[in-house]
């Protein structure tokens, strides 16, 4: 955590601030990028406009970002029911924090071209790696940048916070369909479908698939079985609970993360791609599993992959996820100006009933390339289901609808006016 000695400079002449939307977007993303430009705005001694990058640092490295100041604030405030990035997203890594890298020269030379002083940096552990770079940049070339990271991942995975913004809604979602399509399944078992599975996002990380256990309350409710990266898959067990459930109650929904794998490590969907975090590209865990069913058991099955629908249903986002969406965005604002830098806004449990949570920073260096998994604890002892401490944690992160405004019997999104900022140097091609 920095406290870089710029205040008396800062106070003297207001600077420029970015904001970038990195890695999977969540359906509250926007939510935090209506705080830090209200916020902003709000503190017109320190910030002069924000600027917001387009396709994340992409958008930095080939200077294509939009003046915010040009947005009514109207539009601004109509982001926070807005899904997707308003400003678009990327996967892209810094590989270095090396002042000889060409990509580091490339990005002070942006920021000195466009007087910014303030970088927002909106993602998950990927993109907190990316803040944490920047920020020792910044030490490095001299120049002063007050760099801030603020959460946002599906999967909750992030170190020092107690939830990440834009889980919540994905927690919300899937419980709520998990419950829906357990009815529809249930309703015709008796001549039809046995077996429905329905895939999560999920890479190293059980998160999403434990929310999935929030649509039942008792044992024999569904799901009947979730599937976590962090307990290793075993098929002879998970054929057999099947197995017992379609001969108990006439029919078994199973709630798997697309990171489920094998006790070797290897995952049950592996596509044998990998992504440009060198992460392997998994999916297909679903027809992976019903194959296993039909062919070892001979049931009828039904699966489904929640893929974007989970993470962008803005219609039923969680009340509490939009509002700490908003809040850290909010702080990570008041912490730049505060003089902090190299640190990331986190959200603080209080107590679970009544739920309270505040915000605070912690050094990213402590969050970058960090992963929390679901804690042995919440899961039971079985391995297929989530524990009553794991319920008390996630219950409080899905109360409250949030639903947007609708016309015409669909829901009503904002457009921005996403007007350019000047370019003022020569093109760039990325590596």
């Amino acid at each position: 955590m920095q406290h870089l000695v710029i205040e008396e400079f800062l106070a003297v002449t207001p600077r420029n601030a970015v904001y970038a939307q990195s890695g999977g977007v969540t359906s509250v993303i926007n939510a935090t990028a209506s705080a830090v430009i209200q916020t902003a705005r709000n503190h017109s001694h320190a910030i002069k406009n924000v600027y917001a990058a387009k396709d994340g640092i992409v958008g930095i490295l080939r200077e294509e970002m939009f003046d915010t100041s040009a947005e009514s604030t109207d539009a601004i405030d109509a982001l926070k029911h807005t899904p997707g990035g308003a400003f678009g997203s990327c996967r892209f890594k810094i590989s270095t924090a090396d002042v000889g890298d060409p990509v580091a020269q490339r990005l002070f030379e942006v920021f000195k071209a466009h007087d910014i002083g303030y970088v927002f940096y909106n993602g998950g552990g990927d993109s907190q790696d990316t803040c944490q770079k920047i920020s020792s940049l910044s030490q490095k070339f001299e120049y002063p940048i007050q760099c801030i990271g603020i959460p946002k991942t599906v999967d909750n995975d992030l170190s020092q916070t107690d939830t990440c913004p834009g889980f919540g809604s994905v927690a919300k979602y899937v419980a709520v369909s998990t419950r829906e399509a357990a009815l529809d399944v249930k309703s015709m078992c008796e001549t039809s479908t046995k077996v429905f599975i329905l895939e999560v996002m999920g890479r190293h990380a059980g998160w999403i698939a434990a929310a999935g256990g929030l649509a039942g309350n008792v044992p024999r409710d569904p799901p009947h079985i979730i599937l976590f990266p962090e307990i290793p898959f075993d098929l002879k067990m998970f054929l057999n609970k099947v197995d017992r459930t379609v001969k108990s109650l006439g029919y078994c929904v199973v709630v798997a993360s697309e990171g489920a794998r094998y006790a070797d490590g290897k995952f049950l969907s592996d596509a044998g791609k990998k992504d440009a975090f060198g992460h392997v590209q998994l999916g297909g865990v679903g027809a992976v599993l019903s194959t296993m069913v039909s062919d070892k058991l001979g049931y009828k099955y039904h699966f489904a992959i929640a893929d974007y629908l989970q993470r962008s249903a803005r219609h039923i986002a969680s009340q509490t996820d939009l509002e700490q969406a908003y809040a850290v965005g909010d702080a990570a604002v008041n912490a730049a100006v505060e003089g902090e830098s190299g640190v990331m806004v986190v959200i603080k449990r209080n107590s679970d009933d009544p739920y309270q949570w505040t915000t605070r920073t912690t050094s990213i260096s402590k969050v970058a390339n960090q992963e929390r998994k679901v804690p042995r604890s919440f899961i039971t002892k079985n391995g297929f289901g989530i524990t009553a401490r794991a319920r008390r944690y996630l219950e409080p992160l899905i109360q409250g609808e949030a639903y947007p405004p609708y016309n015409d019997g669909l829901p009503s999104y904002t457009e921005l006016a996403r007007k350019p900022v000047k370019k003022r140097l020569p093109k760039y091609i990325l590596p």
